[in-house]
């Protein structure tokens, strides 16, 4: 599992920017998308005859790295793969989206993030293949909140899961002992079990007892985004009319995260950030809200020096919090072909791979009785069953209904509302409308 986790640093490094830092250069993206425009994905011919298929991807997902890509060549001995992928998602998306528009310059296989696949499934769907019809494709491999992310109304399935960010709550067992909490995993999951309220209350214990210099829990943002996140109706309604400003579980998820802030029990940082970064390997916080890839990224900041301090408990209500799609155009000329390999590279066996070589957490909920899935155990963090953690907290997630503009509405309301809370000590309410105010700009309400 060692070289799971640490493969996953860098595996995942495509998914941390998805809440405050993700899309910030979209403006200066699109602006350039045209100029910067990777090469047309449907390749005239193959290598030797041989038919090639390009993979159109956003920072590491792993199939070149953990082979794949040459075991699906070995296997099609006809099909030779070549992948091009920008960094970042917030670089690649408008450059995407442009090309779905004019139905050009698309790779045979394109990638989509999960804050992005509502708004490609919405207005781009006639642009791109029906996999769940694509052969090998089963709908009962896949969780069904996932599955049902990249269907169409009408029941055309664009998009095949990849990974998932199913969420728990990573803890310092140090911390929590030294403020008289108990430190086993199980005990600490039941402080919180079922209720946000609870991990709330259990932040008001922690400070009573905290050790000097130490906050419960890095951000109110982060546990803004965790509490809606494990709500099935946030911005948008079944008619795809935004309603966050008067959707309750909204509002209770501001409110309670509010309190974080007002009660002085967050480290007052902002996610993704170097001072962010800094604070892990300062023991800073004693909890963040965690899905599985976040795993390697705490590992990778806190250093060897946080081994066996760290640990990894079930999270209040299952979440998820990432994970990507990969969908295929139908302006490419090898259409049949992408849908075969996509829905090979997408297929459990492959998804338990690279959960073991980069963990990356499978959406095919077949791969998780698989041995590579079911038996993961986490070293660094105690030895932690992540398997078991993560598999339970992925059954659980809602059906969330998503909408064309989650990103504008998420990002605003952690970055530009209750960053200020966090930070600057404004009031709750301030917080509110300020941020009401960028999203209905943005959203043109």
């Amino acid at each position: 599992m060692r070289a799971l986790t640490r493969g996953s640093r860098n595996a995942r490094r495509r998914g941390l920017r998805r809440g405050a830092r993700h899309g910030r250069a979209l403006l200066v993206a699109a602006l350039v998308a045209l100029a910067a425009a990777p090469a047309a994905g449907c390749a005239r011919g193959g290598d030797d005859g041989r038919t090639t298929l390009t993979v159109g991807l956003f920072g590491t997902f792993g199939y070149a790295e953990t082979g794949l890509y040459d075991e699906y060549m070995r296997l099609n001995k006809d099909v030779v793969i070549k992948q091009t992928s920008i960094q970042r998602n917030e670089n690649y998306y408008p450059q995407l989206l442009t090309h779905l528009v004019s139905d050009s310059g698309l790779a045979d296989i394109q990638a989509v993030e999960a804050i992005n696949i509502a708004e490609v499934t919405a207005t781009q769907a006639d642009k791109l293949e029906d996999l769940g019809r694509a052969p090998g494709v089963r709908r009962a491999d896949f969780l069904p909140w996932k599955w049902a992310q990249a269907t169409t109304g009408d029941g055309r399935t664009v998009g095949l899961g990849t990974d998932i960010g199913p969420q728990a709550i990573c803890y310092r067992k140090d911390l929590f002992a030294r403020a008289g909490l108990p430190t086993d995993r199980e005990a600490v999951g039941r402080l919180w079990a079922g209720d946000w309220r609870g991990y709330l209350e259990t932040g008001r214990r922690y400070r009573d007892r905290a050790p000097a210099g130490t906050a419960f829990t890095d951000s109110a943002s982060g546990v803004l985004s965790a509490v809606t996140g494990s709500s099935a109706r946030r911005f948008y309604d079944e008619d795809g009319t935004v309603v966050y400003k008067t959707n309750p579980a909204v509002r209770e998820a501001w409110d309670l995260a509010a309190s974080f802030a007002t009660e002085g029990l967050t480290a007052r940082l902002q996610q993704f950030t170097p001072a962010w970064d800094q604070a892990y390997a300062n023991g800073t916080f004693a909890t963040v809200s965690c899905p599985a890839w976040m795993l390697g990224y705490i590992e990778d900041k806190a250093g060897p020096a946080g081994e066996d301090l760290w640990d990894v408990a079930a999270a209040p209500r299952p979440a998820n919090w990432g994970g990507s799609f990969l969908v295929v155009p139908k302006s490419g000329r090898h259409r049949a072909e992408a849908a075969r390999l996509a829905a090979w590279l997408t297929a459990p066996a492959q998804q338990a791979k690279l959960f073991q070589r980069r963990g990356s957490f499978p959406s095919a909920s077949a791969a998780h009785a698989l041995p590579a899935v079911a038996g993961a155990r986490h070293p660094y963090f105690g030895d932690a069953p992540i398997g078991r953690i993560y598999t339970r907290a992925a059954q659980g997630v809602p059906v969330t209904i998503l909408g064309p503009k989650d990103l504008v509405i998420a990002q605003n309301l952690a970055d530009v509302g209750m960053l200020q809370v966090d930070q600057k000590g404004r009031r709750p309410e301030d917080g509110w409308d300020a941020a009401v105010r960028t999203i209905d700009n943005a959203l043109d309400l």
